[in-house]
């Protein structure tokens, strides 16, 4: 889907790697088969070099020459010939990268997470309407792997380009990814939302109340309802923990039931699995 960012997740060795190799025509697949923007990868490879751009997990940039003449050397490579528009193309980019004032330097004096915006500007230098990204926030210090990601969600929501990112940053895969498939040994274990594979390994979900008090009163009141399956409470605390079947519907109901038995509720919150939990949860399901 156009703008989305699709996440590709998996222990290492798992293949999310050799994964994006072959969707980019970097290797031939030994198996099966694979399409990207409806081009074969084995029959129509070079329609598909043209249309996607790809960071490998090594910038994989020529460090003795500047920002420019590495991003001109790729332009050329992608057959833009036309120089006003391949000028106006790599500056555009280099602005928006914050590499332009830089444009001279060589590369070998950039730190990583300036080599690691030059490479993600390289693969974009042709427009493709496609981008996969191997781990481009590893080994970034956290300043760096911020602006990163805001490159990223920029490139998605703004600039259009549907991106596909492996990452072992299950953070970054839960604040920018649309979808996500977890693969394991070479095979998929799962595809959804972030969401959606939170909900596949929740179970029953926990409503956690922070009062001002806890009573007898308040917890009887909220035993008696009939979507509440069990309630712990923290009297030091001053919170409550209830198993429900279903919070859409019993969170009002709770929360009418405390403040009827002149309960001071300070928060609500409903408890739910992390991407990582998630994910933790279904790789080691697909091992065993």
């Amino acid at each position: 889907m156009e703008g989305e960012v699709f996440g590709l997740l998996g222990p290492n060795g798992a293949g999310k790697t050799t994964t994006i190799r072959m969707l980019t025509c970097l290797v031939s697949p030994s198996d099966g088969s694979g399409r990207v923007a409806g081009y074969d990868v084995v029959r129509d490879a070079s329609r598909v070099r043209e249309t996607v751009g790809v960071l490998t997990e090594n910038p994989s940039l020529y460090e003795r020459l500047t920002a420019y003449e590495n991003m001109d050397f790729f332009a050329e490579a992608y057959n833009l010939t036309n120089l006003t528009e391949k000028e106006a193309r790599i500056k555009a980019l280099l602005q928006f990268f914050d590499l332009w004032d830089r444009r001279n330097d060589r590369v070998a004096k950039f730190s990583r997470g300036m080599k690691q915006k030059l490479a993600i500007a390289r693969a974009l230098v042709h427009n493709p309407p496609i981008l996969f990204l191997d781990e481009p926030t590893t080994g970034l210090d956290p300043e760096s792997a911020k602006g990163i990601r805001e490159l990223m969600e920029s490139l998605s929501r703004h600039e259009k380009h549907t991106i596909l990112l492996s990452t072992h940053h299950l953070e970054d895969a839960e604040r920018l990814c649309n979808r996500v498939m977890i693969i394991n040994r070479g095979r998929s274990v799962i595809v959804g939302s972030p969401d959606e594979l939170r909900d596949k390994i929740a179970g029953e979900p926990v409503i956690k109340i922070a009062l001002v008090r806890v009573d007898e009163r308040i917890i009887d009141a909220v035993k008696g309802l009939e979507h509440v399956k069990q309630v712990a409470f923290d009297d030091s605390a001053a919170t409550l923990a209830v198993t429900v079947d279903y919070a859409k519907s019993a969170t009002p109901e709770i929360v009418r039931s405390i403040v009827h038995a002149d309960g001071k509720i300070l928060s609500v919150n409903v408890q739910r699995p992390s991407l990582e939990d998630a994910y933790l949860r279904l790789v080691k399901g697909e091992s065993t």
